[in-house]
C-alpha cells in the first residue's frame, strides 16, 4: 500500500513512451523492451564491435547489448542515463547485460571490471559517471571485482569531430593515467563504456592497461552505433 501511494505522488513513467510502469516493470515498459534492438553479440565472436579493434589493439571479446541509432528508443535512454542523472537505466542496462554475460563461458572468466574514466572536473559537473553503475552491475553478475581507482583520467580533453576520433587516439591516451597497475595484474579485465562509436576513447583506454604485465582485455558496451 505504501508503494501505491508513493506511485501516486512520484509515478514510475517508461523513459521511452511515458506509460506508466507496472510493479514488474523497471525503466521501460514491457512493451518498450521488447522493441530495444537487441545485439545478441555476446554469442557470436567474431562481431560488429570486435571487428573496431581490429589491428588497433588486441581485444579477447568484444560485445554491445543494443544497436545505437540517431533519433531512436536507444539514444534517448543514454541522453536520460548521461546527462539527466537517470542513474538507475545504468543499472537496468548492466542487469540485463550482466545476466547475459554470465551465461556465457567467453565472460565467466573476467576478473575485474573497469569503466572509461572521466576527468574529475567533468565528474564533479555531472556529479557521476554514467559507466559506474553499469560497470558494478555486470561486475556482480560475473563475481568480477570493479574498480575505478586504476584507470584515472588526468586531462580533461574536448568533443572532437569524427576524423579526430580516428586520428587521435594516441593523443586520448597521453590523458590517462594508471594508479596501483599491481591491482590488475595478470587479470582479465572488461573495459566497459556507454557507446562504441570510432572505439578511439576505448582503444586508448585498453592500451594503457595492457601496458600491466600479463593482462589480457575484453570490452562490454550499453550500445554500438550502426
Amino acid at each position: 500500500m505504501f508503494h501505491d501511494f508513493l506511485n501516486l505522488l512520484y509515478p514510475r513513467l517508461c523513459y521511452i513512451c511515458g506509460t506508466d510502469l507496472l510493479k514488474n516493470e523497471q525503466v521501460v515498459c514491457t512493451s518498450c523492451l521488447h522493441d530495444l534492438p537487441v545485439t545478441n553479440y555476446h554469442l557470436d565472436n567474431d562481431n560488429p564491435v570486435k571487428k573496431v579493434f581490429y589491428g588497433r589493439v588486441p581485444i579477447v571479446y568484444a560485445t554491445a547489448l543494443l544497436h545505437f541509432r540517431k533519433k531512436a528508443a536507444v539514444q534517448q535512454l543514454i541522453h536520460e542515463l548521461k546527462y539527466r542523472g537517470k542513474e538507475e537505466i545504468g543499472v537496468f542496462f548492466g542487469r540485463w547485460l550482466g545476466a547475459e554475460l554470465s551465461e556465457s563461458e567467453k565472460f565467466t572468466g573476467v576478473d575485474l571490471v573497469i569503466p572509461v574514466p572521466l576527468h574529475p572536473s567533468k565528474l564533479k559537473e555531472r556529479g557521476y559517471n554514467q559507466v559506474t553503475r553499469f560497470g558494478q552491475e555486470i561486475a556482480h553478475s560475473l563475481n568480477a571485482e570493479f574498480s575505478e581507482e586504476i584507470l584515472i583520467k588526468t586531462t580533461a580533453t574536448k568533443t572532437q569531430t569524427l576524423k579526430d576520433r580516428i586520428s587521435r587516439w594516441g593523443k586520448i591516451e597521453e590523458t590517462l593515467h594508471l594508479e596501483q597497475p599491481h591491482k590488475a595484474e595478470g587479470k582479465h579485465i572488461l573495459l566497459v563504456d556507454d557507446l562504441v562509436t570510432t572505439g578511439a576513447t576505448l582503444e586508448a583506454c585498453a592500451h594503457k592497461l595492457l601496458e600491466i604485465p600479463k593482462t589480457s582485455i575484453s570490452i562490454a558496451t550499453m550500445a554500438i552505433t550502426d
